[in-house]
């Protein structure tokens, strides 16, 4: 029987990127439920494997569609189903896991920090034997787009840290893993966000597309790359 992937988005303009490019070329089945067209949330346990992906909201938001998405994370990582979360997807698989989501120390946006330097992340002891970075570096170049981040829980594993915002990618239990920063991005999302989220206009899009343009070859095979790994975690690839 033929795999078949979850893809929960929280706005529209906030795509699987560089994981819909695998998927396509892999020729994996997906559906995308996007919940900020009212779509309804979907039971996890009818696919392989949830994929969550970034927005505006917050975790912490009481609204029922956020209860609901947190529920529906909550099951998934319950039945051992296995799960990526992106920025925003991160925060509801760590609130579903327990852990707690806060304001970041620093908000990070963009691809240079306050103080004009590169976001990095660095992989952990822990993150370097994983195998979500099998054959990757353990430094990477990566695009922020967040205010908040994640306490973690007992159950959680940090894997990749940032200076300013630390978990920025975190395990939990065995095939569950949260991205805190975008290895999805590709030009063509960049250039939509950076036209229509109001903390990428200070940039400006001129800019943000020339700093891609880059990075965008080491970029975009990093992010290939993990995608690909997850796909193999999940028994799906």
């Amino acid at each position: 029987m033929n795999k078949q992937i979850l893809i929960v988005k929280n706005i529209t303009r906030e795509g699987p990127g560089l994981l819909g490019q695998v998927l396509d070329r892999q020729q994996i089945g997906y559906a995308i439920a996007d919940l900020s067209q009212g779509e309804p949330v979907p039971d996890p346990l009818q696919f392989d494997a949830l994929i969550i992906l970034g927005g505006p909201q917050s975790a912490n938001d009481k609204s029922p569609l956020m209860r609901q998405e947190i529920d529906m994370a909550y099951r998934a990582l319950q039945a051992g189903l296995p799960c990526l979360g992106i920025c925003l997807g991160l925060q509801v698989l760590a609130k579903a896991a327990g852990g707690r989501v806060i304001a970041c120390p620093v908000k990070e946006t963009g691809f240079f920090d306050h103080e004009g330097n590169p976001f990095r992340v660095i992989l952990t002891g822990e993150g370097s034997r994983d195998p979500l970075f099998k054959n990757l570096n353990e430094r990477f170049r990566v695009f922020q787009l967040h205010g908040e981040t994640v306490e973690t829980s007992g159950s959680m594993m940090l894997l990749a840290s940032g200076k300013h915002c630390r978990n920025q990618v975190v395990r939990v239990g065995a095939r569950a893993y949260g991205l805190q920063c975008h290895f999805e991005l590709t030009a063509v999302m960049l250039e939509e966000w950076a036209r229509f989220d109001p903390d990428l206009h200070t940039t400006g899009i001129d800019t943000l597309m020339k700093q891609f343009s880059s990075v965008r070859e080491e970029y975009t095979q990093t992010g290939l790359s993990l995608m690909t790994n997850f796909l193999k975690i999940a028994e799906i690839a």
